[in-house]
C-alpha cells in the first residue's frame, strides 16, 4: 500500500541539504600499523595517525574503475581519501541514515563525466535532486533498513573475530615457531633465515597451478551476463571468501578463456595497483589481469596459504615496484616468491583446527549476502512510497 501523502514530500537538491568536500590523500609518513581507518570508499586501505571525521559520514565514490558513483557510509573516526566526496548534512529536517538509504536506492553513475578515468565532481552532485518525506517518516524507514544493516555489522564483527582467532594460531606456530612440540626441534639455517629442522623453503609455484586472470573483450557485450563470477580487486577487499562480484561473465564469455577458470578454494592475490589483497573463491570463477591465483594441489594447504599470502603484502609491493608509478608483479615473479613451509603433519594439524573456522566464516558471509539482498529488495519500495509504514508502530531513533 502506497503512502497517502507522498505528493506533499519536498523536493530538494543535495546542495540545499548538504555541505560537500573531497577527502584527502594521506601522506605516507602519516600511515601507521595500528591507527584510525583510512577509508577509500572501496574499503579500508590502511591506518592513519589521525582521523578527519568523528562520525560515520555519507560518501560518494568520485573516482576509480568499478565503483564511481557508489554510495557508502564511512567507519567512525575515519580518514577519508580523495577518491570520495563527503556529504555532511546541514538541514535539521534531514536524517543522515535516511539520506544514505535514499541515495543508495538509485545509481549516481550517470553523473560520471570522466573520459579515461571515471569521475564525479561536486558541481554536478550539488544539482542532484531528491524527494524527502517528513522527518518522522524518514526515521521509520531508516529504522527498518538499519535493522538489516545492524545484523550485517554484527555478522561482520563475528567474521573478524573468527579470522583473528585463526591468524593468532598461524602466527604462533608459523611465525614465532611455537608450534606443538617445538621444544624438541632445533633451528637450522635457510635462505630465509633460521627455520625449524625438517621445514623447507618453497616457491609459490610449488603449491599448485598459478593462473593470471584476463578481462574478456568489452567490445563483445555478450561475454557478460550472470553465469560466472568475474573477480576484481574491489570484490576481494575485506572478504575472506569472494562470494559477490560487481560483474559476472556469460557462459560464452567464460568459455572464451576457459583456461582462466578457477575452481572453488583457489587463492586470489591482487598483484597490480592495490597489491597484496587475498581472497578465496567459493564458486568456479575467473579474475581480471590484476590478479594472480593459486589453484592448490592440496586442500589442506588452504588456510596456511591464505595467511602466508597475506603476509607477503610488503614483498609483493617491493618486488612489483620496478620504479613505476603502479605496483605490477607479473606471473613469473609471483610464482618465484619464496616462503617457509612446515612439515605436512603440522600443516594438516593447522588445517584441522582452522578449516571449521573458515567454513563458518563462509556461512556467515552467505548469511550477510541474503540479508543485503533482502534489504535491497525493500529499499526502493520504502523510499518510493510503494510500501506504507507511516502507521506502523516502529521505534524510530535519531541519527
Amino acid at each position: 500500500m502506497a503512502y497517502k501523502n507522498v505528493q506533499s514530500w519536498r523536493t530538494v537538491t543535495l546542495a540545499d541539504i548538504c555541505n560537500m568536500k573531497y577527502g584527502k590523500m594521506p601522506k605516507k609518513q602519516d600511515l601507521v600499523e595500528n591507527g584510525y581507518p583510512v577509508f577509500s570508499g572501496y574499503g579500508i586501505v590502511g591506518s592513519h595517525k589521525e582521523y578527519l571525521y568523528e562520525d560515520p559520514e555519507i560518501v560518494v565514490i568520485a573516482r576509480g574503475v568499478g565503483g564511481c558513483g557508489d554510495i557508502k557510509m564511512s567507519p567512525p573516526k575515519a580518514y577519508i581519501t580523495n577518491l570520495c566526496i563527503v556529504l555532511t548534512i546541514k538541514d535539521s529536517n534531514v536524517l543522515k541514515k535516511y539520506l544514505y538509504y535514499r541515495l543508495l536506492s538509485t545509481s549516481l553513475r550517470s553523473l560520471n563525466t570522466g573520459a579515461a578515468q571515471p569521475q564525479i565532481v561536486i558541481a554536478d552532485l550539488n544539482k542532484y535532486k531528491v524527494k524527502l518525506p517528513p522527518l518522522q517518516l524518514q526515521r521509520k524507514i531508516a529504522a527498518i533498513l538499519s535493522a538489516y544493516d545492524d545484523l550485517i555489522e554484527n555478522n561482520t564483527r563475528r567474521i573478524k573475530i573468527l579470522e583473528e582467532m585463526a591468524r593468532l594460531i598461524y602466527r604462533e606456530w608459523f611465525v614465532k615457531f611455537r608450534f606443538p612440540g617445538h621444544e624438541k626441534v632445533r633451528m637450522v639455517d635457510s635462505e630465509l633465515g633460521p627455520i625449524p629442522e625438517g621445514w623447507e623453503v618453497r616457491r609459490l609455484s610449488n603449491f599448485g597451478n598459478v593462473v593470471t586472470g584476463k578481462t574478456p573483450s568489452k567490445a563483445i557485450p555478450e561475454y557478460y551476463g550472470d553465469y560466472m563470477p568475474f573477480i576484481k580487486t574491489p570484490d576481494m577487499h575485506g572478504n575472506v571468501f569472494c562470494i559477490l562480484t560487481s560483474e559476472m561473465l556469460s557462459e560464452r564469455g567464460a568459455a572464451s578463456q576457459k583456461a582462466k577458470t578457477l575452481p572453488p578454494n583457489s587463492l586470489c592475490v591482487s598483484c597490480i595497483g592495490t597489491a597484496g589483497v587475498v581472497s578465496i573463491t567459493c564458486f568456479q570463477s575467473q579474475t581480471n589481469q590484476q590478479i594472480n591465483s593459486i589453484i592448490p594441489n592440496n586442500l589442506a594447504d588452504r588456510e596456511f596459504l591464505y595467511f602466508t599470502l597475506k603476509g607477503l603484502k610488503n614483498t609483493i609491493n617491493q618486488f612489483g615496484a620496478n620504479g613505476a608509478t603502479m605496483i605490477n608483479l607479473n606471473k613469473s615473479k609471483f610464482e618465484g616468491l619464496k616462503v617457509v613451509y612446515p612439515s605436512k603433519e603440522l600443516v594438516f594439524a593447522f588445517h584441522e583446527i582452522t578449516y571449521p573456522i573458515f567454513e563458518l566464516i563462509k556461512k556467515i558471509q552467505m548469511k550477510n549476502l541474503i540479508l543485503r539482498r533482502t534489504r535491497d529488495l525493500l529499499l526502493p519500495k520504502l523510499i518510493s512510497g510503494e510500501l506504507d509504514v507511516e502507521d506502523l508502530d516502529i521505534a524510530a531513533g535519531g541519527d
